[in-house]
């Protein structure tokens, strides 16, 4: 594949990330003024423990970056993970420890209020550790701000100054959206309180934008008169995000649905500043398994821990990558189905048309930190099967005892020849322990289910050594064909071998699990359902 043929192929893909990076192009068709990389942007509240909502931003931001790059042959680029830890904390999340030390600290930037879990300088420095923590595990190549960092440093002082200068206009954009009563209170900039540390929402004056003084009236009710620099202010969040989108010169940033609203009213007031607002793709929400939208304070949502736990990396990057624009539950039953099709698309790479690579999930995941298109190849087992095999074997099921199992039908059967497939047994080891062992429960055969499991014992008995997984899937077709034994449909016996055998509604290709699992090993389970 040359350059050449990449860019013109990116530059028709329907891809999303491809569609996307194609509205930088129309944005910079001669390349960013000066030779400047093109400037991605994330956005991160720090109130409540990162989850995978806030870490698709970056994947899929990054997805949108490396389309960039191959529709360009290269251009350069920079990506800003921005946390927004000047914010004032308004709720105490329910999945923290020592509430009260947040509960006596609302109101505070979250970077100055105390660390509830006894780590790190503050809550915010606690939180945006965990978040930078895995983003650097995943290879992410990004460029760490922090808002208090800014404030507090002078580094915005120059665009708070700008807003400063254009209070009126960005309080002419922003009154007509607010309600009667926000209005009286409503200023662009936030002071903080000198005598308690809180962020106020009250009316401010500005005295003087070149010196940045301010007038307001605290607390106490004291008239108070200070600078907005320095880290004494921070600004209402959309405007707060047009500052940012001017000071950085942010020229991508994409965004939930929920905050369509602010892109609207932050894309006015960056325009007020002198500066443009930057492309970007509006994303539907995740939801939990009750349809109800993940959030950070109720911990409703899967962190990127439990998806890591019972399930691998590369089906996490998989399971955001897909239709962003649709919203998708996330929660633990997802994830097996999200493992096995990101190796069925690995498997295509290989063998596709660059334009049919270019619209293949993996071709951009292992693109996303600097790999290559990979070389196609795949998995020997299954998710599901190894989920199957581990639910037989029990709650108890060792890794030791899978990867005996796996000898039956893997060549080399060992972590160390196999680390993908390792990863895999971990993965599954935990989701049988967790949810599934729990809830299996085998029912007993009908008579002539009875009748058709004795057939399959019989034909198993009479089988020659190493039996491959088809000749097996053969017998077990056959055998559901028979109408001696009554069964309307193949998946009528399908059912009746998962729920006699294996405890549950569904399974596997029986073919595959008999190999897997071995033809003595399932003549015994027959015998038992049999016994039952």
């Amino acid at each position: 594949m040359t350059e050449n043929a990449l860019i013109e192929a990116a530059r028709v893909s329907k891809a999303w990330p491809f569609r996307e990076a194609q509205k930088l192009l129309k944005r910079y068709p001669q390349g960013k003024p000066g030779g400047a990389p093109v400037l991605f942007e994330t956005g991160y509240g720090p109130s409540g423990l990162p989850h995978i909502g806030t870490f698709q931003e970056v994947l899929r931001t990054t997805l949108v970056r490396r389309a960039y790059e191959a529709l360009t042959g290269g251009a350069p680029t920079r990506l800003v993970a921005f946390s927004d830890d000047m914010d004032g904390l308004r709720k105490v999340p329910d999945n923290i420890p020592n509430a009260e030390l947040l509960s006596a600290n609302l109101g505070k930037p979250l970077s100055r209020i105390p660390d509830p879990f006894g780590t790190h300088e503050s809550f915010a420095h606690h939180n945006n550790a965990m978040l930078r923590e895995f983003l650097d595990r995943f290879g992410f190549e990004y460029e760490f701000v922090s808002a208090s960092d800014r404030y507090n440093s002078g580094g915005f002082d120059a665009a708070l100054t700008r807003v400063l200068e254009c209070n009126q206009a960005i309080l002419d954009v922003m009154l007509p959206t607010l309600r009667e009563e926000r209005r009286k209170t409503y200023s662009p900039v936030l002071p903080v309180s000198p005598t308690s540390g809180v962020v106020l929402q009250v009316p401010v004056e500005v005295l003087d934008p070149a010196t940045g003084m301010i007038r307001f009236t605290d607390e106490d009710g004291t008239v108070i008169e200070q600078t907005a620099f320095g880290g004494m202010s921070k600004l209402q969040w959309k405007v707060d995000w047009a500052m940012r989108w001017y000071a950085l010169g942010v020229d991508y940033e994409m965004c939930g649905k929920d905050l369509t609203d602010s892109v609207t009213q932050s894309g006015k007031i960056v325009q007020v500043l002198g500066g443009r607002r930057p492309e970007g793709l509006i994303y539907e929400l995740f939801l939990d398994e009750n349809g109800e939208k993940i959030s950070k304070s109720k911990g409703n949502g899967l962190t990127i821990e439990q998806w890591l736990t019972y399930g691998t990396e590369e089906s996490l990057g998989f399971y955001l990558f897909r239709e962003p624009k649709s919203a998708k539950q996330l929660h633990v039953g997802v994830i097996p189905k999200a493992v096995d099709e990101y190796w069925q698309f690995h498997g295509n790479l290989a063998g596709q048309a660059l334009d049919k690579q270019l619209g293949n999930p993996v071709w951009h995941l292992l693109r996303a930190n600097g790999g290559d298109a990979g070389a196609g190849d795949t998995v020997p087992v299954t998710f599901s099967l190894l989920l199957n095999l581990i639910g037989v074997l029990g709650a108890d099921a060792t890794a030791e005892q899978v990867w005996s199992y796996l000898g039956n039908y893997v060549a080399d059967a060992s972590p160390e020849a196999h680390p993908a497939l390792a990863d895999m047994v971990r993965a599954a080891l935990a989701t049988n322990r967790d949810f599934i062992a729990p809830t299996l429960q085998r029912r007993a055969p009908t008579p002539s289910e009875a009748k058709a499991l004795k057939d399959l014992d019989n034909q198993l008995a009479t089988l020659a050594a190493d039996p491959t997984a088809e000749e097996l899937q053969n017998i077990v077709y056959e055998i559901g064909k028979n109408e001696a034994y009554g069964f309307e449909t193949l998946r009528d016996w399908f059912k009746a071998l998962y729920e006699t055998l294996l405890g549950s509604p569904q399974g596997p290709r029986m073919g595959s699990f008999i190999a897997l699992y071995g033809v003595p090993e399932t003549r015994k389970l027959i015998a038992e359902a049999l016994e039952s």
